[in-house]
Order: C-alpha cells, then sequence, then structure tokens
C-alpha cells in the first residue's frame, strides 16, 4: 500500500469534483495525479492499465480510476476511491435533472447545459493532447503512432464499432512481435437492462454509451423525449465526473429517484466488479510477452 484511504478520498474526490470533459480529462488527471506528482504509478503500467480498460465493458476511465485506487490502496480503497470518484457527478446530475426534466425547465438551466455542452470540447481536446504525447512514447514509436491515428479515423468513422480497431491493433502488434527478430413496476426491468448493457456490454467509454441510452429511453421505451435526452447528456458534460453519469438523469425521467439511483448502481456495478477482480492478474499479464505486445498496439488506438 501506497497511500492512506483518507489520501484517497481526498485525491479521487478531487478528480470527481473537477473532472470536466468526460474520459480524455478523467485520464489526464489520474495520470497527473498518480505518475506524474505522486509516483504512485509508472509510466509505462498506467499506459497498459488505460489501454486494458478501453478494451472492457462499461464506462473506462471510471474503471481506470477504480484500477488506480486499487494500485495504492488495496481493494478498500479501490472501492472508495471509485465511489467518491462516481458521487459528485451523480448527486450534481440528480439535482439538475429534476430541474430540466420537468414540463418547463427553467430557461437558465438550458442555456448553461447547452453552453457546457459546447464549452467541453475545448477540455476534451487538451487533455487528449496530453494523453496522445504520452501514448506515442517509448519504443516502436512509428507503429504505435499508426495505431493512435487509426484509432483516431476509427472513432469518427466507426463509432461504437471502434472496440474492433482496438482489437486488431493489439493482434497486429502481437504479430508483429511474434514475426522472426469489447415509472410503474413494468418500468423497473427495462432500466436495469439498460443500465446493463451500459455498464456491462458496451464498449469504448462513455461517448459511445450515448447512443445505446438514446435507443432505449427515446426510441424504444420513451421515458424521455428527444429533446430531453440531449439536455441529459448536456448534464453530464456540464457535470463532473463520467460521462456515464447520464444514466442517471434517464433513470430519473423513467421513474423518477428511485430510478436514477437503480440505474446508476446497476451501470457502475460492473466497473467494481471487472476491476477489482481483475487486479491481482494484471501484473501477471504484463509480465507476458504477448499480451505485453498486445497491450502496446491497444493502447495508442
Amino acid at each position: 500500500m501506497t497511500a492512506s484511504l483518507g489520501t484517497v478520498v481526498r485525491e479521487w474526490g478531487r478528480i470527481g469534483l473537477v473532472g470536466f470533459g468526460g474520459p480524455p480529462a478523467h485520464v489526464a488527471l489520474l495520470r497527473e495525479l498518480c505518475v506524474e506528482r505522486r509516483r504512485w504509478v509508472d509510466a509505462r503500467a498506467f499506459e497498459d492499465a488505460n489501454a486494458a480498460c478501453g478494451l472492457l465493458p462499461g464506462p473506462a476511465s471510471t474503471q481506470l480510476a477504480i484500477w488506480c485506487a486499487h494500485r495504492v490502496a488495496g481493494a478498500r480503497g479501490a472501492v472508495v476511491g471509485g465511489l467518491v470518484f462516481i458521487l459528485p457527478g451523480l448527486l450534481a446530475v440528480l439535482a439538475l435533472a429534476a430541474l430540466t426534466l420537468q414540463d418547463a425547465p427553467p430557461a437558465w438551466v438550458l442555456g448553461a447545459a447547452a453552453g457546457a455542452g459546447a464549452a467541453v470540447v475545448a477540455v476534451v481536446a487538451e487533455a487528449g493532447v496530453k494523453l496522445v504525447r504520452a501514448s506515442v512514447s517509448g519504443e516502436h514509436v512509428a507503429r504505435r503512432a499508426a495505431y493512435l491515428l487509426a484509432g483516431l479515423v476509427a472513432t469518427v468513422v466507426l463509432g461504437p464499432a471502434v472496440v474492433v480497431v482496438l482489437l486488431l491493433a493489439g493482434l497486429t502488434e502481437l504479430a508483429l512481435r511474434r514475426a522472426p527478430a469489447g415509472h410503474g413496476l413494468a418500468t423497473y426491468p427495462a432500466l436495469v437492462w439498460m443500465a446493463f448493457k451500459v455498464g456491462a456490454l458496451s464498449y469504448g467509454g462513455g461517448f459511445v454509451i450515448i447512443p445505446l441510452m438514446q435507443a432505449d429511453a427515446v426510441d424504444a421505451y420513451g421515458w424521455v423525449s428527444q429533446a430531453e435526452f440531449l439536455n441529459a447528456v448536456a448534464l453530464g458534460q456540464l457535470t463532473p465526473g463520467p460521462v456515464t453519469q447520464t444514466v442517471t438523469a434517464v433513470g430519473y425521467g423513467a421513474a423518477g429517484v428511485p430510478g436514477a439511483l437503480l440505474a446508476s448502481l446497476v451501470a457502475f456495478g460492473p466497473s467494481f466488479a471487472l476491476v477489482i477482480g481483475g487486479a491481482s492478474r494484471f501484473e501477471r499479464l504484463r509480465g507476458n510477452a504477448g499480451a505485453r505486445a498486445f497491450l502496446d498496439g491497444a493502447g495508442p488506438a
């Protein structure tokens, strides 16, 4: 152990409060804390964990936050760190959902949400530049840059199918290294299923999850209108923490406060289970030459 639970509460809670901009901003903040400032985690291990979380279903930046907390404070640290990372945004989204998902939302709230949705692009871009620099450093720089470019193009062109490119990039690097020289009671089952898909069956992180939620919340079940869903997405951008917090607003639209809390629990639960359950095996995985090559390919993508 390298950090106390009090330190985890303070540092991960801070990131949960100031982490505006979605996954790129969260990864940059975690890297600044754990690699650059505190030196709890070496840069290579952090990039490997980032790549591995990107290949897991559910919100990747939340999983990375849980992994980092596990690395510095064990299983208890992972639970505490994950919770304090998630809760500030969850509470903020819940409060704002109560304002915006009513028949006549206040104009100032809609204006703030629209402004935040536009301004957040600059935050994401700035954080992304930092991650690019870290991703293409080290050996095989040309190939790592090519994987990064492939991931960029795939994100624009393929959307949720970007996980295919992550897998192909990892397998390509593996092959090269081995070569010679992803309101009523009836509402709750559907809400649980939607949240479970968000947390356990979707690949590519928070921004990929948004169209998946839209298909259920707007098109299939009509829990919220198209305009209300767009407001919910804006709330996910306006508030700190993972973009997946949008599921809290959707749950509120479907079944009020109980629905919001239930959707959040189901959506984030798999991230805790996956990361805490697999953390003890991660170092052994990194020590395997084949897995090492795969992560070097998948990480930049």
